[in-house]
């Protein structure tokens, strides 16, 4: 049997995960409806989180599929999916043309020697230009630094929602058959050499309650049968031994158990309870390693505290530090992205430990993940790492890609400007902008959700780190101060509409809260402490005035990513299976005096 090995990879929303859903249907391995964004987060947000393989049969071929993400954030898994394929492909909204992530991830591809077939997507968009998108991706090419064979490529154009594909951009739209044509013509037979010893790299981890560490990896040269003993080697670590307990080919949104796996297939391996990705599994002592799978470094750091709020230990089932300190291992196995120091430092204000990560979404996602699981944490303020490169103080930089109706490009040139932004290069077409800007990763820290108040929500802004550069200085990244609770007890609907003119408030009526409990904002931006907890005053005497209807603006609820966006470095950030709190480090105004003298 041959088979076929391919990722598809695109920008944010491009359409990767429909058309993989599609091609799933097509070759009657799924019902209309299942998904393979399968996790309860990724359902919610409309984004792949997590590289996830799967297989189809077409006339004979088996073709093993891998779905990476779009997001930057979560470049690292598709950085070592990238290693295991023959092929890729790269799907091109036909009205946005290239983003900043079908950079990030063609870059990727290239370098590597692979040679991506083109899908220009979503034909049927009323902006689409496939012309001048097709063009778009040639100069990308180019820019990229590919070579003639790889400019050489191939163009599928494709309604992936429809699940119909075509050769030529006027062709019948029939069904996916053009696709799989094109993929069987043109991607390369997985070498299949079954002579040589077994060896096989890790890409991706699984857990299983029953078997434990799973290890995802493309098999490159021999077989391996259920009961081998294999040994485990990585680069600078003594070689481990260990026994293949279960084997698992892949079939359709199912994995099937099979008692041997071969050359070119990409299988799973339950028995190795210390595997990690990049390692190199082979049956010889002496087997060569296979190259190592290097991965970009993070961005940002923060710290992960046990919650010692007046509310702590109320929602949580988790909630010491040695339960975080477990958590965060175990997230280590698969999260590849992240980087976790578990040494004790005495300035904290709290036991907790220092995470390294690849964005805001990046961190997000796991701390909305961990609450779902039971778990309170709190978490100071996201800070970029700053390193010194050749004596140089550098800090990382992205490029960021906007495109917004025309009449919001003042407002955003004016925000990222003050925020340490230049602008390179500027579109317009049919009244919509096409800005991209470069500047440092801090400055884009907090402006997500203030970018979609002021484009009233119609904005696409999307970004992509391009290295550490020099320091680039001061900058302006937050206007409003923060509205304090005074008192602990339960916010009443008089006081807040006391203070609504005041700011915007995160809180409602009868919500708890406790004294140096974060409320709200001040527009004016200074600090100011309040009591929410005020009632009215109640007399005997009647008159026109005071009994003015007690209207309060719904509150503007805080999420983690909200929370992590507005929140200053003298915050925490509290996240409990039920809430999302904002507070200060020190919650009395003599300790924050205190605070501030030191």
């Amino acid at each position: 049997m041959e088979i076929r090995n391919i990722a598809i990879i695109a920008h944010v929303d491009h359409g990767k995960t429909t058309l993989t859903d599609k091609m799933l249907a097509f070759c009657g391995e799924v019902l209309d409806g299942a998904s393979m964004d399968s996790n309860a987060l990724e359902q919610e947000r409309g984004i792949t989180i997590y590289a996830k393989n799967t297989a189809v049969m077409y006339k004979g071929t088996k073709i093993n599929i891998v779905d990476t993400p779009g997001h930057a954030d979560f470049g690292s898994e598709v950085e070592r999916v990238l290693r295991s394929i023959d092929s890729v492909l790269l799907i091109v909204d036909a009205q946005e043309g290239p983003m900043p992530q079908t950079r990030f991830v063609l870059k990727k591809s290239l370098e590597l020697g692979l040679k991506p077939i083109v899908v220009i997507n979503k034909i049927d968009k009323p902006g689409s230009n496939c012309q001048q998108t097709h063009d778009g991706v040639f100069e990308l090419f180019l820019e990229l630094g590919a070579n003639d064979e790889q400019l050489d490529f191939t163009t599928v154009y494709a309604i992936g929602r429809d699940g119909v594909a075509m050769k030529n951009e006027t062709d019948e739209r029939k069904d996916l058959a053009p696709l799989f044509e094109t993929i069987l013509e043109k991607v390369p037979v997985a070498q299949n050499d079954t002579t040589k010893p077994f060896r096989m790299q890790a890409f991706n981890l699984a857990y299983d309650n029953f078997l434990g560490r799973l290890a995802v990896g493309r098999v490159y040269e021999g077989i391996a049968k259920v009961g081998d003993t294999v040994f485990v080697k990585s680069e600078g670590k003594p070689d481990r031994t260990a026994k293949i307990i279960k084997l698992f080919s892949f079939h359709g949104m199912k994995r099937d158990e099979v008692s041997e796996a071969v050359a070119g297939d990409i299988v799973m391996i339950a028995g190795i309870a210390d595997i990690f990705i990049g390692e190199t599994i082979t049956v010889t002592k002496d087997a060569e390693l296979l190259p190592a799978i290097t991965i970009d470094e993070p961005t940002i750091v923060l710290d992960f505290l046990v919650n010692n709020s007046p509310f702590a230990g109320r929602e949580g089932k988790f909630v010491t530090s040695r339960q975080i300190r477990e958590r965060l291992e175990k997230e280590l196995e698969v999260n590849v992205g992240l980087k976790v120091d578990f040494t004790p430092n005495p300035n904290r204000v709290a036991e907790g430990f220092t995470v390294f990560g690849r964005g805001e979404m990046h961190i997000a996602v796991l701390l909305e993940t961990m609450r779902r699981e039971g778990y309170e944490v709190q978490v100071s303020q996201p800070q970029v790492i700053i390193k010194d490169i050749d004596g140089v103080k550098s800090e990382p930089f992205e490029e960021v890609t906007i495109d917004a109706p025309a009449e919001f490009q003042g407002v955003i040139i004016e925000k990222l400007g003050m925020r340490g932004f230049i602008m390179g290069d500027m579109n317009l077409k049919n009244n919509t902008v096409r800005m991209v800007f470069t500047g440092p990763t801090r400055g884009l820290l907090g402006y997500r959700n203030q970018f979609l108040v002021d484009t009233k929500g119609e904005g696409i802004m999307s970004s992509r780190v391009i290295g550490f550069k020099p320091y680039a200085g001061e900058i302006t990244r937050r206007n409003v101060g923060s509205m304090i609770s005074m008192e602990s007890g339960k916010a009443l609907a008089f006081a807040l509409w006391g203070l609504q003119d005041r700011g915007t408030l995160y809180i409602g009526p009868q919500t708890e809260v406790y004294e140096g409990m974060v409320i709200g904002n001040t527009s004016k931006g200074e600090e100011m402490t309040v009591n929410p907890t005020k009632g009215k005053q109640l007399t005997n005497m009647r008159a026109s005035g005071s009994d003015e209807a007690v209207n309060v603006i719904p509150a503007w609820t805080m999420s983690i990513e909200r929370g992590l966006e507005v929140m200053v470095d003298d915050e925490f950030l509290e996240i409990t299976p039920q809430s999302v709190r904002l507070r200060k480090q020190h919650l009395t105004e003599t300790d924050r005096s205190r605070a501030r003298r030191k």
